[in-house]
């Protein structure tokens, strides 16, 4: 549950429209950072600047670990969904096999629903969950199939391709067949309603028992119960099939764990050493008890100057935020940037014991809080294509309470954004006067940033658990809430004179720019990620509509907030800043309390009431004017390429890294190198 996603206005206000003719800083530095844009997507690509300046043990290193990064992907594509690794090895099947005409729009309809694929690891979408329908037909996908060669289809034992199409199209075709990945709606079983693979057989309520039946109240140092498993019902029985070597998904983590091993064999240190082997330890047996130990010892590590992050890390994809989806990112440190983030770890203390939470929620002593800003080298799973721009772990609150916790902010990802940057007149089209506009030329990038820094270093790490509180209370309001805190601490403390104090801005008025953009994204630019007549569902965009719509519910009597007309359209004003830090601290403290507590009731009613609905008129209004824009609201990534130079003996000289990989092209390269499990995991 840590991490930060690029917000509607920063990732708007750093995309690229179509058909621009004026010079990009990109072109001037020749580097291209874009490659190409569909449906409601743009793919850019990053540079890894630094990593010729590695020594040859640390690129070596690099090397290891992402090949251990690449060889987790079809994890989450099954995690996300029974049938997607079917599907997309169809219709990979179809785009490189197909001998009939490319040109028609149902192949053109085909390939741009195989790039979201590709994008979403799955058919749903990657943020709001809900099914892609297909702009082809049917029959013309049958007659596809039919066409290429069946030994490049994922075909089950003694299956012929027409009992594969009968099996599958329901899946793609259909839109009440699996319609949301993760399904959120009040009252309904979650379980039963989403899409997604971590559970088969089995109710929410049988799922919440089974993990309920397993918590002891008085155990202070929990294991994340569930992390790492698919919840099944056999023979009327209720189990788990757990995620390790030798059980399910075990083809994949094998890989994985070779790759580790040979990075344990390079790692920089004895701590890195020993972090690697426990982590190996933890895909041999699949022991949580062990992942704890590995999470220990990582959070200690900070010596290392390259780290990563491999396993089964985050629950947003499972409706009841217990079990986590794969990912990896593997990285090292930017040296010179982290000086802005160890300034703020710290002075860890000195915000905590100055937060407007109750005294009983507040830690007494903030332990092991470390910052850094990183520069990515792979990205994988979970934050691959699309990415965050900032992650602290672990997330178990007990490991965070005694050991502390990392947060980095991934710098040439942001770098990325803004050098494909290029006027697009989104600010022009939905910011109010050129006072704002102003503000947000002269601070946004910054006070983004220190957000951002804000958000992962100390955000979700302050606060406590009252003794015997469970972890899991808030259930599937859990992501939200704790996202909410994390944004709302950042929002406090971004307009606090310490900043200025510390030179971590530059003046009293900073603040101001990332208070408008961030409450037009909540309140109003955020709404083009969703489809007419949908619900707010994914937890971060929950989060920040939560916050904007509080605030401005709240601070109406004095008019803090103000939503406006001119010239026909709407627009966010900001009347009183001063008033807005403290409606944020009121805000802030509420949802500790809620966290401390976990009290369910009150964090449904948050979320129910301000995070989920939407005005459809303001929808309508915001898409209309957003189209006009030529803009992708969402973006993601191809990788650089690494490639090991070797002697005549086999040993590495040299790792050398490109750029110059297009993104069908290394979608394909990864089904055909890092394929390692099969269609269908049971």
């Amino acid at each position: 549950m840590k991490k930060q996603l690029i917000s509607m206005v920063a990732a708007l206000s750093l995309l690229t429209a179509c058909g621009g003719t004026r010079k990009t800083t990109a072109e001037a530095e020749k580097f291209d950072y874009t490659v190409e844009q569909f449906a409601d997507l743009q793919i850019l690509r990053y540079r890894v600047p630094g990593f010729e300046d590695l020594s040859l043990k640390q690129k070596e290193l690099v090397y290891y670990l992402t090949e251990a990064a690449l060889q987790g992907r079809d994890v989450l594509f099954d995690q996300n969904g029974k049938y997607n690794l079917t599907i997309r090895r169809m219709l990979e099947a179809v785009y490189t096999g197909y001998k009939g005409d490319r040109s028609t729009p149902d192949f053109k309809a085909m390939e741009v629903y195989l790039k979201r694929v590709w994008f979403s690891n799955g058919i749903h979408h990657h943020y709001g969950c809900e099914k892609f329908t297909p702009g082809f037909t049917p029959d013309f996908f049958r007659k596809a199939v039919q066409s290429v060669d069946a030994s490049a289809l994922p075909l089950a034992g003694g299956q012929t391709v027409e009992q594969l199409c009968e099996e599958v199209f329901p899946v793609m075709f259909d839109p009440g067949v699996m319609p949301k990945r993760v399904n959120q709606a009040a009252g309904e079983d979650l379980v039963l309603t989403s899409a997604c693979n971590y559970y088969e057989g089995v109710t929410q309520k049988e799922a919440e028992d089974f993990y309920n039946a397993l918590k002891d109240p008085k155990d202070e140092t929990p294991v994340s119960y569930g992390l790492n498993s698919r919840l099944v019902k056999v023979d009327g029985k209720v189990r788990e099939k757990v995620w390790k070597a030798g059980g399910l998904y075990g083809p994949a983590i094998e890989k994985i764990v070779y790759w580790l091993k040979k990075a344990e064999g390079v790692a920089e240190t004895p701590g890195q050493k020993a972090v690697i082997a426990k982590l190996v330890e933890f895909y041999e047996t699949g022991d949580l008890k062990a992942f704890d130990e590995y999470a220990i010892l990582w959070v200690k590590d900070l010596d290392s100057r390259v780290d990563f992050v491999n396993g089964f890390t985050e629950s947003y994809g499972d409706p009841l935020g217990m079990k986590a989806s794969w990912e990896s990112l593997v990285n090292f440190k930017d040296l010179e940037a982290t000086r802005r983030t160890e300034l703020i770890s710290g002075n860890a203390q000195w915000f905590e014991d100055r937060s407007p939470v109750e005294k009983q929620f507040k830690k007494e002593e903030v332990k092991g809080v470390s910052a850094k800003v990183i520069t990515a080298a792979i990205l994988a799973g979970d934050l691959y294509p699309a990415t965050a721009i900032g992650i602290n772990l672990p997330n178990a609150n007990w490991i965070r309470s005694q050991h502390g916790s990392k947060s980095v902010t991934i710098g040439n990802i942001t770098d990325a954004y803004n050098k494909a940057a290029h006027g697009n007149g989104f600010n022009e089209e939905f910011v109010y006067s050129d006072t704002e506009l102003q503000l947000i030329d002269k601070y946004a990038d910054l006070t983004g940033d220190l957000h951002t820094d804000l958000h992962e270093c100390l955000g979700h790490g302050s606060g406590k658990l009252l003794p015997g509180v469970d972890p899991d209370a808030l259930k599937a309001y859990g992501s939200t809430i704790e996202e909410a805190r994390a944004d709302l601490f950042g929002l406090y403390y971004v307009a606090d004179p310490k900043l200025v104090e510390l030179g971590l801005t530059p003046d009293a008025d900073a603040f101001k720019a990332e208070y408008y953009t961030y409450l037009m994204n909540g309140l109003m630019t955020q709404l083009v990620r969703i489809e007419p007549g949908n619900h707010v569902e994914e937890a971060h965009m929950r989060n920040r509509q939560l916050i904007a719509r509080w605030v401005f519910e709240k601070g109406a009597a004095d008019k803090v907030v103000e939503m406006v007309k001119k010239d026909g359209k709407t627009y966010v004003v900001v009347n009183d800043y001063g008033k807005l830090r403290q409606l944020f601290g009121e805000l802030l403290a509420e949802i500790q309390r809620i966290k401390s507590t976990g009290d369910f009731e009150a964090a449904r009613d948050l979320v129910e009431t301000y995070a989920v609905k939407v005005d459809p008129v303001l929808h309508a209004e915001v898409l209309e004017r957003y189209k006009k824009l030529n803009l992708a609201p969402y973006k993601g990534f191809v990788n650089p390429k690494y490639e090991a130079v070797t002697d005549a003996d086999g040993k590495i000289t040299d790792v050398k890294v490109t750029y110059d990989e297009g993104y069908a092209e290394q979608m394909l390269r990864y089904s055909k190198d890092y394929s390692n499990l099969p269609s269908m995991n049971n």
